[in-house]
């Protein structure tokens, strides 16, 4: 005769399964060394260099933020020039934020989310712990694609997939179309920033 397990149980094991741990990413010291490696938003178009988000993000977290974006850049430019970054120093976390460019120009959604899966694996092939950052498909409603999401489960890392557009939604935060402005960047690192420490279990 076979004993069935007692309710409590079952609901316990359903309820282990569904909620499995957040990803994590190791805590930064005011030696560590981040990589902002992505496009205009990166590199900061639309604000001066000194209120990017890279730059922000440095005085927030209290460590050095080295920004390698490079306006225009499409996906699988980007995938060809991170080996060369990667190798400039030991870097202990990556935020990645690619696909923007792609997408203006009708780029196929999976063209971007195979550049960008081979970009995580290759950060952390690196070492270095990885956060991808999701940019709105453009257009009246200014949403992420899902691949972003998707690519940051299989490898396990944290993503921020809302951020990017609710910046861009609101005309207070952006210089043109695509672009934020000084206050939009400010939002976008103070989001990061807080990831961050969420990441680290803070």
């Amino acid at each position: 005769m076979k004993v069935k397990p007692p309710v409590a149980v079952l609901w316990l094991l359903v309820f282990s399964l569904g909620c499995s741990p957040p990803p994590r990413v190791a805590p930064l010291s005011e030696s560590s060394v981040v990589l902002a490696f992505g496009d205009s938003l990166t590199a900061g178009t639309g604000a001066e260099s000194a209120e990017s988000y890279p730059a922000v993000l440095a005085e927030l977290i209290g460590c050095r933020v080295v920004n390698a974006g490079v306006p225009g850049e499409e996906s699988s430019a980007a995938l060809q020039r991170l080996p060369a970054v990667l190798q400039t120093e030991k870097f202990d976390l990556v935020l990645l934020c690619q696909g923007g460019n792609d997408m203006l120009r009708k780029q196929a959604d999976e063209v971007i989310r195979r550049n960008l899966d081979a970009m995580v694996a290759m950060a952390r092939a690196a070492g270095a712990d990885v956060i991808l950052l999701g940019v709105p498909r453009p257009g009246v409603r200014l949403k992420v694609p899902s691949f972003y999401q998707q690519i940051a489960d299989k490898h396990g890392i944290p993503c921020d997939s809302k951020t990017i557009a609710q910046v861009l939604a609101s005309r207070s935060l952006k210089s043109d179309y695509v672009h934020p402005n000084a206050a939009g960047y400010r939002r976008l690192a103070e989001a990061i920033a807080a990831l961050i420490r969420k990441s680290q279990g803070q």
